[in-house]
């Protein structure tokens, strides 16, 4: 199963998410509820990640830090963070070196894991205020962009930020700032607007991560922090082992966002 499912529950599609059933995006699902990124360190890694996320709110908004060793967290009782996402990428000094359904056979006791908002959350929002989503619409994966646009350093990690990318009407660009304004939690306005080299983007149809969405001629490409930023920090900063969602694979919460 891969196609959007908005009236599925949170819930419901972690359950699916378990059973393998759901192995795709989850752009559009349990619309208006919290999907989050998940990021995992070891222990002794914990605080300097801590430490980026507070002094990088906008691509790292922290949901919930559950204690090392805990998969359950409160924004999604009965959840398991080693199931319950679609897809994990497994990152060792640097390199990627999996990409599964479950991260049980990597799982270790020591593991601090991080739920960062993501703008997932608010396209209902922006839907609803009449600003389309071809990703969306389309049941595909939104591109993803590593740029020049540094974040602070935090001990060990160091890292560019990440974007997503929607292209809006022109007409529209000034709404769908207003409204993902409303929620920082979750990201928040945009971080930039046009001019995608401006930002180090050479090439709008070849994303980093995710699938390439058409631009019309009346459109402007709309760049928004991306929760895939600690990815990108795990990969310049060689830490030995880290677990990731894969992109654009997200854990639905239970949380709404409004």
């Amino acid at each position: 199963m891969t196609t959007s499912e908005p009236t599925l529950s949170p819930a419901d599609v972690r359950a699916l998410c378990r059973s393998g059933q759901l192995v795709g995006q989850t752009a559009g699902m349990a619309r208006g509820h919290v999907q989050a990124n998940l990021m995992m360190v070891p222990r002794e890694h914990a605080f300097d990640f801590l430490l980026f996320c507070q002094r990088n709110p906008k691509p790292c908004p922290l949901v919930e830090v559950l204690e090392a060793g805990v998969v359950e967290p409160r924004c999604a009782p009965g959840a398991d963070l080693r199931t319950d996402l679609p897809g994990y990428r497994v990152y060792e000094y640097g390199k990627l070196v999996a990409e599964v359904a479950d991260i049980r056979d990597y799982w270790r006791e020591d593991m601090v894991s991080f739920l960062l908002g993501c703008s997932f959350s608010f396209e209902q929002a922006l839907m609803a205020g009449g600003i389309a989503l071809r990703h969306v619409s389309q049941g595909r994966n939104v591109a993803m962009y590593k740029t020049t646009i540094p974040c602070a350093e935090a001990g060990v990690f160091r890292s560019n930020m990440v974007v997503s990318m929607r292209p809006i009407k022109s007409a529209d660009v000034a709404a769908a700032v207003s409204i993902s304004g409303r929620y920082p939690g979750v990201h928040g306005a945009p971080v930039h607007i046009g001019h995608p080299e401006a930002i180090g983007i050479a090439d709008l149809g070849k994303p980093d991560f995710g699938d390439p969405v058409d631009l019309l001629d009346d459109e402007l490409p709309v760049f928004w922090a991306c929760g895939v930023t600690p990815q990108y920090a795990a990969e310049l900063s060689e830490i030995a082992f880290c677990i990731c969602h894969a992109p654009g694979k997200m854990l639905v919460t239970d949380f709404t966002i409004d």
